[in-house]
This record gives structure tokens, C-alpha cells and sequence, in this order.
């Protein structure tokens, strides 16, 4: 039984797992707007959130920080973070991510496209 688990494993382990977030975080700070699976976009809207909060913050632990959960220390990733998208919601507290459903495919996967508000 799975009492108390939460998060979608995507039949993966956990190592991969953390590294599909990882490139998916990556992907939506670069572009704005990724196109996904309705699960993953679910799955990556709390992981993406908490990093923008941690742009909020803009001290250097916020960056060490975010600089871990991305993985390697990416320099334009991290400094896109803080200066150009956390400067963007310093008013709003949280809700900085939205996800529209854009149907299924044939295979009968639900997509979505998740995207900064």
C-alpha cells in the first residue's frame, strides 16, 4: 500500500526521477513555457515555485540553494532566475506558475503546457 506517498514515481528511480525535474525546471526557466505530460507539469509546478521563492529572497544562500536543487551551479539559468523571473513576482506571494490542458495524444497521454503566469 502506498499510505503517505504522495509524489509520481513515472516509473523511474529516484535518482532519475530528480534528474527529469531537474531538466524540466531547466527547460521552463530558459523558455517560459514548456509543453509536457498533465502529471509532469504537476509534479514540476511545486519544484519550479519554491525555486522563484528562493529568487525572491536573492541572498546568496537562496542561490547556493538553488543552485543545488538544479544540479550543476548554471550560472544563466540561475542568474535568469533571480534577476529577470523572481523580479517579476516580488508582489505576489506564490501562484507563479499556471497549467492549461491541451488534450490527449493518440497514445492516450494527457498533455499540458506549463508556463510562468
Amino acid at each position: 500500500m502506498r499510505h503517505h506517498n504522495k509524489n509520481r514515481i513515472f516509473g523511474r528511480t529516484r535518482r532519475g526521477r530528480t534528474a527529469l525535474l531537474r531538466t524540466l525546471a531547466i527547460s521552463l526557466i530558459e523558455h517560459g513555457k514548456i509543453q509536457t505530460t498533465k502529471a509532469k507539469a504537476k509534479e514540476l509546478r511545486p519544484y519550479v515555485e519554491r525555486l522563484v521563492t528562493y529568487g525572491k529572497q536573492g541572498t546568496v544562500a537562496a542561490r547556493r540553494n538553488a543552485a543545488t536543487k538544479l544540479g550543476e551551479p548554471r550560472s544563466d539559468v540561475i542568474k535568469k532566475l533571480f534577476d529577470e523571473i523572481a523580479v517579476n513576482y516580488k508582489d505576489r506571494d506564490g501562484g507563479y506558475t499556471r497549467i492549461i490542458k491541451t488534450g490527449s495524444t493518440p497514445a492516450g497521454r494527457e498533455e499540458a503546457v506549463i508556463e510562468f503566469v
